[in-house]
Parts: structure tokens; sequence; C-alpha cells
């Protein structure tokens, strides 16, 4: 591990410290460590570094807007291989919120989200993105791979 040293004026390193005290992080190293992460991640996502990702897919849409419920059930089986798993709550008599986990090619697994999102009648849709390293396991059967986060 290595150490760093980085200098703050009075209001930026009070506005921090504010911070690590609401999010609940035990010291400032680790709010710092989650920061990085973050920023790198945003970065490897710009510039096309990140080749194999894990993902979080939410919307929120209403299910009697006209044939959605079947064009978004369409765009998932277009994805079987991406899709992992999904989540379907009904918030009331007509608004319902998916979550699905999605994990593969980056740029696949984006697109993917993407064309859900731009559904007519998806609302407050979003991803999250975060970037693994995909690697043959050992001792497994083939075919058997192992995804991790790269940092």
């Amino acid at each position: 591990m290595q150490r760093i040293t980085i200098s703050l004026d009075d209001q930026l390193a009070e506005r921090f410290d504010a911070r690590v005290r609401d999010k609940g992080y035990e010291n400032r190293s680790e709010a710092v460590r989650d920061l990085l992460r973050q920023t790198l991640e945003e970065s490897d996502y710009d510039t096309g570094a990140s080749r194999y990702c894990v993902a979080v897919l939410s919307y929120v849409y209403n299910h009697h807007e006209r044939e959605l419920a079947s064009r978004l059930a369409h765009l998932h089986h277009e994805h079987h291989d991406l899709s992992l798993s999904t989540m379907h709550v009904h918030l009331d008599h007509e608004q319902c919120v998916e979550t699905v986990i999605i994990r593969g090619p980056t740029r696949q697994a984006v697109s993917f989200a993407e064309s859900v999102i731009a559904q007519s009648g998806v609302r407050h849709g979003k991803i999250n993105v975060i970037s693994v390293e995909r690697e043959r396991a050992h001792a497994h059967p083939a075919g058997h791979i192992h995804y991790h986060p790269k940092r």
C-alpha cells in the first residue's frame, strides 16, 4: 500500500469531512479510495478501456402503455446472454419498477440498457456500470469464467 498526502483549503476539507461523516466512512482514506475508484471507473467507461462489466439497470414504466411490456420483453429476449436476473415490483396500479442485473461486454451491456431506457413509456431509467476483468477459472469445468472488479 502506498501513502499519499494532499493539501486542501479549509472550506473544502470541512465539506469533505461532512461527507465522510454523512456517508458513514470510518476515515478519510476510505472515502478518497471510493472517489478514486469512481473517477477511474468513469474514465475507463468513457475511453472504452472497460471491456467487460456488471451493471444494474433500473427503470420505471407504466405497464398500461401501448405494447410497452411486449417491447421490453422482446428486448430482454434479444439480449438473453447479457441479462442475468430481473426483479419486477408493482408501485401502484399502473407504475412498475424493474431492476436488471447485466453482465458481459461493456458496449453491448450499455447499448442494451440504453435501448430499454429509450422506449416510449419508460421513465427514470438509470444504469450503473462496474468494470470487471474476465479470467478463465482455475480447476473448474471448461467454459466457466470468473469476473472480478478491476480495482
